[in-house]
């Protein structure tokens, strides 16, 4: 019988220990690959390490105590959305540190065609976009987010967001095509 890892992350979040010690190595190896992802894509210098983002995005989640976990693409949805918010974080602190010396840059030549040319970007400024994108298009936004923070295939998208495969093609087109010229 296959381990129902909905189950056993409802179970963690409500206190029970041994659901949360049984669920953490079902979901550690994906999230290190995302965070992983996610760092390959900062500056050669970043100091943030994969397993240290998987930590912290990790405990941020099992205290989500509102969130009603749909199944494990949605563990991932919401995985995605605290790396992007840590690592924003992280160059907004590194940044400030820097007095202006420089930006936190990260490459968006790996994410699944959404490069400006191989173009570095900003990873605040890519932020700021996300957001000014999610205030006329939610859906899009949120599918950027998944794909780019979050390291979803399309299928994967299309299940967290319930909408069809074509859809998460379509508008993924649209909105790598606003921030195409956002960013460039």
């Amino acid at each position: 019988m296959a381990i129902d890892t909905t189950q056993l992350l409802k179970a963690a979040q409500a206190g029970d220990r041994q659901s949360l010690d049984e669920f953490l190595p079902l979901v550690y190896d994906e999230l290190k690959r995302i965070a992983a992802y996610k760092l390959s894509l900062e500056r050669s210098n970043h100091t943030l390490q994969a397993t240290a983002l998987v930590h912290e995005a990790y405990l941020r989640m099992i205290d989500q105590h509102s969130v009603d976990w749909k199944n494990r693409s949605h563990f991932f949805a919401l995985a995605s959305e605290m790396m992007r918010r840590i690592l924003v974080n992280y160059a907004e602190g590194h940044n400030a540190k820097k007095r202006g010396e420089g930006q936190t840059m990260i490459s968006l030549g790996d994410a699944e065609n959404l490069a400006v040319a191989e173009n570095e970007m900003d990873l605040i400024f890519l932020d700021n976009a996300l957001n000014e994108l999610a205030e006329f298009d939610g859906m899009q936004a949120k599918i950027v987010e998944l794909k780019f923070f979050g390291g979803l295939t399309n299928e994967e998208a299309a299940e967290v967001l319930g909408v069809s495969d074509s859809t998460i093609k379509r508008e993924w087109r649209m909105a790598r095509a606003w921030l195409t010229t956002k960013l460039t």
